[in-house]
Formats: C-alpha cells, structure tokens, sequence
C-alpha cells in the first residue's frame, strides 16, 4: 500500500472545502454524478473514434444507499483511472483532466461535461471519509483503491477488479444524515440530473397493487437522457411541448406558447421558454427559467444569462458556452454570455412578431395575459422595445386592439390640443371613472385602458419615444381642459368673487382634506363641481408607490381639485343665496377692509425700495399693526363664508356628488349624504 499527502498549498484545504467551496452542501451529488457522466462520456467518444475496441455494454450509472453502513455509491462504467491518473486528477488539486481531454478531442460531437478536481472534492463536505474503486478502460491496467478520510493523508493500493469504471463511495458525516434518506437522495437527483445524457439508476420501482406499495425489483431509471430540448422541433407536437411543460410545473396553468431554440454558431444554446399567464405580483414568477450545462442542472437563477424582464418565462436553457465558476453555481460575466442574452431577446421578439402576423386574433386573445411580460421588456429593454413596438398592442375601453400606429391613425385627426400635441386619453379604472369616460366619449373622443401593474412606466417611455404626444387621465382636468383646442374665457366672477365662493366650498368639504377649489366656465349641462387630480402629482405618486424608497412624492397627500363650474344654474344658485343671506354682514365687513387694504397698498409703496435699516421703526409699526386688523377682518369673513358653505345643503350635495362619482364618499358621509338626497325630494 502506497501512502501519501494530497498536492495542495495549504493544510486548510479540507475546511475550507466543507465550509465555503459550494453554497449548499447537496451540490456533492450532481457533483459526483457529473464526473461519472463526464467518464462515460469520454468512453463513447473514445469508442466513436476507434481508440477503444471494448465493448461499450450496458453504461447505467447506478446510485446505491446503505443506511445501515452510512455510506452513498456512485458507481459509473467509464473510462476508470489509473493509479498515475488519481495522482494527477485526485491528489492534485489544481489540475482538470476534462479541459486536458476536451482540447484533444475538442472536435467530437459527444459533449463532455466538465471539470474534474475541486468537483470531486465537494464529497468531503458531507462525508468523513471517500473511497475510489476504479480500473481504467486501458489494457493491462491495474484496479486501484484510494482512500481519505479528508486530512491531505490518502492511501492507495492495487487491487483485483475485473471490470472498467470508477465505484466512488461516500461515508457520510453526523451532520449530513440527512443524505442517508432515500427521499433525500431521490429528490437531489430529480432535481439536478433529471435530464443527465447517460442512464441513472437508483432503486427499485414501487406500484400500487391491492391498496398497498410493492416493490417491482425493476431498476428504477431516474433521468430523461433525451429531453424535449435536444430533440428537433420538427419532430415534435404541441401535445409533446405541453407534456414537458407540466413535467416541469405540476401545478402550472397551461402556458400561452413556446420558443424552441436551437443555435450552433456563434454559440451553442438550446432550450425550450414558455410563456406563462402573467397578469400582477410578476417578482414571484421569478427563478422558474432552468439553466442547463450539456444537461447538467446549474441553477435557477438566470439573471445573467437572459435579460431580466425574460425572467418572467419558464422553461429551460441549455449551453456549454457559459462559463461558470468552479462550483458551476454562479454565472460570470463575458462576452458569450451578453451574445447568448441578446440573441434570446431576438428569439422571443420575432416569435412574438411571427404569432401576431400570422394568427393576429389569437394574439388579441392572449394580450391580457402577455401585457405585463412585454410592458415589461419595453420599459427595461431598448432594443426589445425597438421590436416589440410593431406587435404591441394598446386596449381601448370597448375592448378592442391597436398597434400603436393603428391607434395614432385613429386618433390623430380629433384629439390634437392647440400646441399640435396629440393627446392620449387613458383610464385606469373603468368603473371607479366612468362618468369622467362618459364625459370624454360624448366629446368624441377615444379612452385607452392602462390598468397594468407597469403602465405607468409604460406610459412615461412612451411620451418620450411617439413624436408631440402626451398622454393624461380622463380625471386629471375637466374634459374641455383635457384637450385644449383654443384658449378658454375668462371665468365671469372676479378674484374676490372667486375667493369668497372658495371659502363656501371649503366650509363644506371633508375634513382634513386636501383640495384646491378652482372655478371654469363650463356648459350648463356639465357638471357643477367635478373632482380632478393633477397629472403630474399623481404620476409621480405611482412611480413613488412602485419604489420601495417611495420618496419625496410617495409621503405627500393626494393632490385633488374641485372644480366648481360657474355657469351651472346650481352654482348660481348658491351665489344667490349666499347674498341674500350673508349680504348685508359681508358688505359691512367689506367696508371695513377697503380702506385698510389701500392703507397697507400705501405703507407698502412707501417702503418698498428701502433698505430694511432705512424703514422708519414707526412705518414699520403702522404696516404690522395694519396687516394684523387687515387679516383679522378676512379671517372674519372667511369664518362667515365657512360657516355658510357647512350648513348649505345644496353645497355639501354637490361636493358629495362628486365624491360619489369617485367612489369617494364613504361610511358617515355616504349615509348623511343618503339622509339629505331624502330631505332635499321631500
């Protein structure tokens, strides 16, 4: 028996492999299993060019539990390892035979997976000691075994072994007993050599058979080693496509469509996406893209390998071109991988494009579903956006399809504004904004439907990319200011008329609210008081809103307007009344006011290009004193008007109407209102 230490630079070796080599300690056994395919694979290349004579046999790599013994087997019939190749493959560390072997055979169709060494190594982070039973599939060859029980010491010795390939036996630790479980194993294996190229066997298949579980004694094989994504498209049915589709999401909705790829040049990639049904919460469709290495499962997280809004499908990517590190576990960024990101983005765009152009009513059918995958990468993606903008689809209120250029047609001769900017109008709740839609409609004018989760970015990207357009909410002004075709008249009443009939309306909203009353001279039949709110306060709300930071704008309170429309008989109405009653008090309180604001004009004037140290101290005085009888007066007269506006019914009705119409009037209010909609019929 032959001893020695394993070639490595330091003594720490070992803890640093059980500790930090892979992110999860399960990773051994694809690990393992990797290299025995590696080994198998390097057999059938060496046979395909006649540098072995042997006959291949039956190549089943098979995986053996003994829980009483502790132990795991992995057992492959490849290529086996001299007892001069474990000292160059196992005991040192540093080198990889596969890169050796795949540089000499580099011209052979049989994919080789991938990396001796460190790979093998991954056993010690559940195991006290591995073997290494293996004999070459070279002539005159001896077997070997190899032992370490995870210190740099290994034995070796030649042993008596008639058949090729490589036994490696794992003893697993106390703090891995949990690999002993054979549902443990089981699952490992379904889930990263599930579709592995070479056969794998591990246990028996069960059936069911009068109410009970029965072993058949049939070797149960594992693995798919020609899944869906290796074969041609050509040979394949839709029924084959959506079969795999829910092998690998039991519990998946059926998918929209699919895109099989398949490039050789300048790249190697395969896979097979799918579009799932994706309409809110699209974070948690994340991770369900499996990335593949020559069949190898590597991870689920596929953020560097495809663009990030195409983490929304699922499905299954396959390329010996990634690079990966040396767990296999992390993607690295270069300039392959940008290649492959970029020609999947084409991939999906033209598929996209190709269903649309072909069977455009099948698309309309599934635009719901596919908005927000698509909002998505046009928002986040400029050169899907670039594609995508001939197939995307805008909805209208009634339900119907247009491209964007299809839309601008359709609009382009009615909702111009007097800039020459063509004016996009959306809604983003049909119900909650009817009467601002009803409103539109009856001007002629078309109401889009942006009631996606990411249409407010959308929205933003596409007033900066179609040429003098914008786009506003139907509730954002009142319809004759949402598109402005000529300058509007002036409003009848006065500034002070105005600011007296704004404290009455003041005096009877909610409190605590946040409203700026404005007033238009509308047509009679509109409304009298309309609720709007500002476009660019609430977009900026939204976007707020989607950031988890929120900001400035998402802790400012909703900015709301009421508009009060003053050619309305109603509003006339209150203004009536309003000086039939608080006439001849508001008058006497005017007079009051008048001298003593021409008195503050004048003290002003007096001031106003001096030096705060030139100002007399009693012209200052005389202004303070001013100003303070001048705003206790108006404080009077607003109280008076306040007052006023919160005991008129016919005010508060109005208020309460356009609340009503937005879905705003609630509990107390909503039944106090109902109360006095019942009085004011009587």
């Amino acid at each position: 028996m032959q001893k020695g230490k394993i070639g490595v630079t330091t003594e720490n070796i070992f803890p640093i492999i059980k500790k930090f080599l892979y992110s999860d300690h399960e990773i051994f056994l694809r690990e393992i299993i990797s290299n025995a395919v590696d080994a198998t694979q390097k057999l059938k290349t060496l046979a395909s060019v006649g540098e072995y004579k042997g006959e291949l046999g039956d190549l089943t790599i098979n995986v053996e539990l003994d829980k009483d013994a502790g132990t795991i087997k992995i057992s492959d019939k490849g290529i086996g390892m001299t007892a001069e190749e474990i000292e160059k493959y196992i005991n040192q560390i540093a080198f990889s035979g596969a890169e050796e072997f795949l540089e000499k055979y580099k011209n052979q169709n049989n994919a080789i997976i991938g990396h001796f060494g460190l790979g093998f190594y991954s056993s010690f982070m559940v195991s006290d000691k591995v073997e290494i039973i293996t004999k070459s599939h070279k002539d005159d060859t001896k077997a070997v075994h190899w032992k370490c029980d995870g210190t740099p010491d290994y034995d070796i010795e030649e042993i008596d072994r008639t058949e090729r390939g490589t036994d490696i036996i794992l003893y697993i630790n106390d703090d891995s007993k949990e690999f002993l479980e054979e549902s443990r194993i089981e699952g490992l294996l379904k889930k990263y050599c599930r579709y592995l190229p070479i056969p794998i066997s591990f246990g028996t298949e069960k059936e069911w058979k009068d109410g009970k579980e029965v072993d058949t004694k049939k070797v149960k094989i594992i693995n798919d080693i020609n899944p869906l994504w290796t074969r041609k498209p050509v040979d394949l049915k839709d029924e084959d496509y959506q079969k795999f589709y829910h092998d690998l999401y039991p519990a998946a909705e059926e998918p929209l469509f699919n895109i099989h790829l398949n490039v050789d040049y300048p790249f190697n990639l395969t896979g097979i996406l799918y579009f799932p049904k994706i309409k809110t919460n699209f974070d948690i469709q994340k991770n369900k893209i499996q990335l593949y290495c020559n069949q190898v499962y590597v991870t689920d997280s596929v953020e560097g390998i495809v663009p990030e809004f195409l983490t929304l499908l699922h499905g299954v990517i396959d390329s010996p071109d990634i690079p990966l590190n040396v767990s296999r576990s992390y993607l690295q960024s270069d300039s392959n991988v940008k290649k492959i990101s970029g020609h999947i983005m084409k991939k999906v765009a033209d598929r996209l494009q190709d269903i649309f152009k072909n069977d455009r009513p099948q698309f309309e059918k599934k635009w719901d579903d596919l908005k927000l995958f698509i909002t998505y990468g046009m928002i986040s993606d400029e050169k899907f956006y670039e594609r995508a903008d001939k197939f995307a689809l805008l909805k209208n209120v009634d339900g119907k399809y247009f491209t964007f250029e299809e839309y601008e047609k359709l609009i382009k001769e009615n909702q111009i504004d007097k800039n020459k900017t063509l004016v996009y109008l959306y809604t983003n709740d049909k119900e909650e904004q009817h009467s601002y839609i009803e409103a539109v409609q009856n001007k002629g004018y078309d109401v889009l439907m942006m009631d996606g989760q990411l249409d407010p970015h959308l929205i933003n990207s596409l007033e900066s990319k179609l040429k003098d357009s914008r786009f506003v909410r139907v509730d954002s002004d009142v319809v004759e200011k949402l598109i402005v075709k000529e300058d509007r008249k002036e409003v009848s009443l006065s500034a002070e008329e105005q600011n007296d009939l704004r404290s009455v309306f003041e005096g009877a909203l909610p409190e605590n609210s946040h409203y700026w009353v404005s007033f238009e001279e509308l047509e009679e039949t509109a409304n009298p008081v309309v609720i709007t709110r500002s476009e660019f306060m609430r977009r900026m709300k939204d976007m707020a809103a989607m950031n988890a930071s929120a900001g400035f704008y998402g802790n400012m309170p909703d900015s709301l307007n009421l508009v009060v429309n003053v050619s309305h008989p109603l509003i006339k109405k209150v203004i009536k009344s309003k000086g039939k009653e608080l006439g001849a008090k508001i008058g006497e309180l005017d007079t009051q006011i008048k001298p003593i604001e021409a008195n503050v004009d004048e003290l002003k004037k007096k001031t106003k290009d001096k030096k705060d140290e030139e100002i007399a101290q009693a012209d200052r005085d005389s202004l303070s004193e001013a100003e303070k009888q001048l705003d206790k007066l108006k404080d009077e007269k607003k109280v008076m008007l306040k007052g006023f506006g919160k005991d008129n019914k016919l005010v508060k009705q109005m208020i309460d109407l356009a609340l009503l119409a937005n879905n705003m009037l609630k509990g107390e209010d909503l039944s106090r209102f109902v109360k006095r909609s019942v009085d004011l019929i009587k």
